[in-house]
C-alpha cells in the first residue's frame, strides 16, 4: 500500500499514512468497521456485505470525494472521505469557495479509541488537505449528538458555524481557516520536514 501522504508525527512519536481505498482490498475491513457499535449510530451503514460493498462501489466513482484509510505506523485503523464542497450536499448550507474540502472520518479498530489518535489524524489529513493549491478552508459537519467528535475538531482549530439540516442527520457546520491551521500547528509540521 503505497500513501498518498505520509507524516511522522513527533508528538505522539507515531507515522501517520493516508492510503487511497482499494475496493477489493478494503471492502471487508471497512464493512468490519461499519458495523461496530460506536459507529453505527452515525454512519448508518450496518449492512450486509454486498450491500455494503455496492455502496462502497458507488462512492469510489464519486470523482468529488476520494476515500482513505488511516493508518498509524502502518496499521489501517480508521476511514476518510475527502471531498470537495461543490457537488456535495453541503454544498447549499453556506457560499462555498470553489477550492473548499470537506472531511469525515471514523476510528474502525476499536483498540485504538480512547488514545488520542484521533486529533492527531485529522491535523495530518487537514494539512494534506491544504496542500492543495487554493484550498484556504476545510469543513465539517459531524453529526451535532456526536459531542467527542465536534471536541476533536475544534482541538485541530476547526470552529462551530451553525447547526445545518443534512439529508442523514443535523450536523455543526464547522471551518478550519488555512490561516489559523498554521498558525497553531506550522511547528508540528516544520518539525517533521526536517
Amino acid at each position: 500500500m503505497k500513501p498518498e501522504f505520509s507524516f511522522y508525527d513527533s508528538l505522539i512519536e507515531k507515522t501517520l499514512s493516508f492510503v487511497k481505498v482499494d475496493l477489493e482490498r478494503d471492502a471487508e475491513l471497512l464493512h468490519k468497521w461499519q458495523q461496530q457499535s460506536y459507529v453505527v449510530p452515525f454512519w448508518k451503514l450496518d449492512m450486509p456485505f454486498t450491500e455494503y460493498k455496492t455502496h462502497l462501489e458507488h462512492f469510489l466513482a464519486d470523482k468529488h470525494q476520494t476515500l482513505y484509510l488511516g493508518l498509524i505506523d502502518g496499521v489501517p485503523m480508521s476511514y476518510w472521505e475527502a471531498y470537495w464542497v461543490r457537488g456535495d450536499v453541503v454544498e447549499d448550507c453556506y457560499d462555498p469557495h470553489p477550492k473548499d474540502q470537506g472531511i469525515h472520518l471514523l476510528i474502525g479498530e476499536e483498540a485504538f479509541l480512547g488514545q488520542g489518535y484521533a486529533m492527531p489524524l485529522l491535523r495530518a489529513m487537514v494539512h494534506f488537505q491544504f496542500l492543495s493549491k487554493g484550498t484556504e478552508k476545510v469543513i465539517a459537519e459531524p453529526d451535532i449528538m456526536n459531542e467527542k467528535m465536534i471536541h476533536v475538531f475544534e482541538k485541530c482549530r476547526f470552529e462551530k458555524v451553525k447547526p445545518i439540516k443534512l439529508p442523514d442527520k443535523t450536523g455543526m457546520l464547522m471551518f478550519c481557516h488555512r490561516e489559523t491551521f498554521e498558525r497553531r500547528w506550522s511547528d508540528v509540521f516544520k518539525a517533521a520536514a526536517t
